[in-house]
């Protein structure tokens, strides 16, 4: 029995297949837990969403922001932008079906000593705290009142958190920490004009994982969204999100839940084999 954690997808089902190949992934015996976006930007994210559906318990997801605005989308709430891919959901006879599926998906979650989210922890946050702040959002996302919360969902204020936040401004930090994070001030500010590594920090602002005090530091946590930080690979963050929509990797970590033992693996996302 082993965990997998997997790096943002993207679509790119291909690319996919070949790693449950290498990995020799086992539904009956494995799980995988995938880090988010795991559509738009890539060809296939039909075949991605109906292969992890399909799966059930043995593929665990979170919701990154690509897959929330795939849901956004089917709504009509937000327009398409240059590089979207999800067509191909918007036009399936069984759309229905998975932007069910999808909005029942997760926001953060925590297994083997391991907290997982798509993109970020704000300081502020206990390992504790982002979970039931994520709980918060699902919740509504699986309620009949999930587009109303979409309609409210986009902006990027507040860009602070605060334990006195409520209705709509509380659940869009919540998102935008969950979804969206990259750089914050060591008050936890968000920042989201900047998308390079971390050498691109404005000034003030610094990656939200190397705030001083951070309160989740004690926990590693698991993440994507961040493709130009190369695979961060830290004791305290694991970064997954390889650029394999850039034509470069898909990885995963591989856990043993037992020993504790860590194995990185990667497929080349064009189809040509890595170096050894």
């Amino acid at each position: 029995m082993a965990m997998y954690l997997i790096g943002d997808v993207q679509g790119c089902d291909q690319a996919l297949q070949r790693l449950l190949d290498k990995i020799q992934f086992s539904p009956s015996r494995d799980t995988l837990y995938l880090l988010g976006d795991l559509v738009n930007r890539g060809p296939d994210n039909t075949a991605v969403l109906r292969r992890l559906e399909k799966l059930g318990n043995s593929a665990r997801c979170l919701l990154g922001n690509h897959d929330l605005h795939l849901l956004a989308m089917h709504l009509g709430l937000s327009r398409p932008k240059p590089g979207d891919t999800v067509d191909d959901v918007l036009q399936a006879s069984d759309r229905q079906q998975m932007i069910d599926w999808l909005r029942h998906q997760s926001l953060a979650m925590f297994e083997a000593d391991i907290l997982m989210v798509h993109a970020g922890v704000l300081p502020q946050w206990t390992v504790h705290q982002t979970m039931v702040l994520a709980a918060e959002v699902e919740s509504v996302l699986q309620s009949h009142a999930w587009p109303e919360f979409m309609k409210h969902m986009y902006g990027n204020q507040p860009d602070r958190w605060d334990n006195n936040l409520s209705g709509h401004e509380r659940l869009r930090v919540i998102v935008n920490g969950l979804t969206r994070l990259r750089f914050c001030t060591a008050q936890g500010d968000m920042e989201f004009a900047h998308h390079g590594d971390v050498n691109a920090a404005p000034p003030g602002y610094m990656p939200w994982f190397d705030v001083p005090g951070r309160q989740s530091r004690d926990t590693t946590v698991a993440f994507g969204h961040w493709s130009s930080l190369s695979a961060l690979d830290r004791d305290d963050v694991i970064e997954l999100d390889t650029g394999c929509v850039w034509g470069r990797c898909l990885s995963a970590l591989k856990l043993d839940p037992l020993s504790g033992a860590r194995e990185k693996i990667h497929v080349s996302c064009s189809g040509t084999a890595l170096p050894a």
